[in-house]
C-alpha cells in the first residue's frame, strides 16, 4: 500500500489582519530607520533637483512676462505711463486733499494742467520742428556732400572689387528682372506715427484723471486682501517709498534737464544756430534717457550744424557745445542733486535701459530708470527676491 505525499501549501486561511500589521511594523521601522540614519545624498540630490526646477519655471516666467509685454505694448505702455505720472502728481495730491479739496477737482486741475504745458509746448515748437523735418531730404545730401572727401577712398575700393567680380565672373549678357519694393512714404509714417501718439497721450489722460480722482482707493482694495498684517503693513510701505523715490526722482530730473534746456538753447543762439528753442526742448527731452539720449543729440546737433555752416569747426562746435554742458551735467550738478534717493548700479541701468528699448522703443527708454527703481524697492523689502535689489543697487 503506497501513499502519495506532497508538500503542504500555504494555508490560505491565514489572517490578513496578521499581514496588514506586519506590513505596517516594517513601514514603521523603515521610517525610524531614515530618521535615525538619513541617507544624505539622497536628501541632497532632491533638494538639487527642486531647486533647478525652481529656476528653471522662474526663467520660464520671466521670459512669459516679458513676451506678453511686448505683444501688449500697445495696451500696457499708456497704463504703465499713467502710472508712473500717478506717482509723479502723489505729492500735489496729497496737498490739494490737505487744502480741503475733493480728489476729483484735484485731477481735473492736475490733469488740465498738464494738457496746458504739453499743448502750448507743442505748439511752441511745432512749426520749427516742422521745417527741420522738411529739410531733413535736403539735409542729408549736405551732409552727405562734405563727408564725400571721406568716402572717396571706399568708393574706389568698391569699384575695384565690382570691376574684379565682372571680369572674372561668367555673364551671358543677359540682365535679370529687377524687383523694387516700395516701403510706406515718409510723409505716410509720419502721420501714421502722429496719430498714434495722439491717440497714446488721450489715454494717458484720462487714465491719469481716473487714477488721481481714485486716491488711495487701489492702495486701500490691496491692503484690504492681503490676509495678514505684516503683508499689508509690507504692501504700504512698499507703496509709499516708491511714490516718493520715484516723484523726487523725476521732479529733480524734470529740473535739472530744463535748466540744461535753456543753457542749450542760449549756446546754440550764440553759435548762430537757427531755432534754439527748438534744440534746447529736444535736448531737455532725450536727456531723460540715459546714455542714448546724450549720444543721439550729439548726432543730430552734427547734422544740423553741417547743413547750416559751411566750415566743418564751426559745424563741430555745435555738437561739443552741448557735449561739454551735458557732461558738467552728468558728473557735477545731477549727482549732488539726485544723492543717493536711487542709488542703481550703472551696469544695471544700461542692461535694464537696453532690455525695454528692446520690449517697448522710446517709450520704453523714458521709462527705464523709474521702472528700474521700483523694482529695486519692491525686491529690497521682498526676502526672496533681496539679491536682485541688491545687484541693482551700487
Amino acid at each position: 500500500m503506497t501513499h502519495n505525499t506532497t508538500p503542504a501549501a500555504p494555508s490560505s486561511e491565514t489572517p490578513t489582519g496578521e499581514v496588514e500589521r506586519l506590513s505596517g511594523h516594517q513601514l514603521r521601522r523603515a521610517e525610524d530607520d531614515v530618521v535615525r540614519h538619513p541617507k544624505l545624498s539622497a536628501l541632497e540630490r532632491a533638494m538639487g533637483s527642486l531647486h533647478t526646477r525652481s529656476l528653471e519655471l522662474t526663467i520660464l516666467c520671466v521670459l512669459a512676462v516679458l513676451y506678453t509685454l511686448y505683444l501688449a505694448r500697445e495696451v500696457v505702455v499708456p497704463v504703465v505711463f499713467a502710472v508712473l505720472l500717478k506717482l509723479f502728481f502723489g505729492p500735489v495730491m496729497r496737498a490739494l486733499r490737505k487744502a480741503h479739496i475733493p480728489d476729483p477737482v484735484g485731477a481735473a486741475l492736475v490733469t488740465l494742467l498738464l494738457l496746458s504745458v504739453v499743448g502750448v509746448g507743442g505748439y511752441a515748437i511745432a512749426g520749427q520742428a516742422q521745417d527741420w523735418i522738411e529739410k531733413a531730404p535736403h539735409a542729408m545730401a549736405v551732409v552727405g556732400s562734405k563727408f564725400k572727401k571721406v568716402r572717396q577712398p571706399m568708393e574706389r575700393v568698391t569699384r575695384s572689387a565690382e570691376q574684379m567680380e565682372s571680369a572674372t565672373g561668367v555673364s551671358d549678357g543677359s540682365r535679370g528682372r529687377e524687383v523694387v519694393v516700395r516701403g510706406p512714404t515718409l510723409l505716410s509714417r509720419v502721420f501714421g506715427t502722429t496719430t498714434s501718439l495722439i491717440v497714446g497721450l488721450l489715454e494717458v489722460i484720462v487714465l491719469l484723471f481716473f487714477l488721481l480722482a481714485g486716491g488711495e482707493l487701489f492702495l486701500q482694495k490691496l491692503v484690504k486682501l492681503l490676509p495678514n498684517l505684516p503683508d499689508k503693513k509690507r504692501a504700504v510701505t512698499i507703496a509709499r517709498e516708491t511714490e516718493a523715490s520715484i516723484s523726487t526722482y523725476l521732479s529733480t530730473i524734470l529740473l535739472i534737464n530744463t535748466c540744461e534746456g535753456i543753457v542749450v538753447a542760449l549756446i546754440m543762439a550764440l553759435l548762430g544756430m537757427p531755432n534754439p528753442v527748438l534744440w534746447g526742448v529736444l535736448a531737455a527731452l532725450l536727456e531723460f534717457i540715459p546714455y542714448l539720449g546724450a549720444g543721439t543729440m550729439i548726432a543730430v546737433l552734427a547734422i544740423a550744424g553741417l547743413t547750416t555752416f559751411d566750415s566743418l569747426g564751426h559745424a563741430m562746435l555745435v555738437p561739443a557745445g552741448f557735449f561739454i554742458v551735458s557732461l558738467i551735467q552728468s558728473n557735477f550738478v545731477s549727482p549732488p542733486l539726485l544723492g543717493r534717493r536711487l542709488t542703481l548700479n550703472p551696469v544695471a541701468i544700461f542692461v535694464g535701459l537696453a532690455v525695454w528699448f528692446f520690449i517697448w522703443g522710446v517709450p520704453g527708454a523714458f521709462m527705464a530708470v523709474p521702472l528700474l527703481a521700483a523694482t529695486k524697492i519692491f525686491c529690497d523689502h521682498t526676502e526672496a527676491l533681496a539679491p536682485i535689489g541688491e545687484f541693482l543697487g551700487k
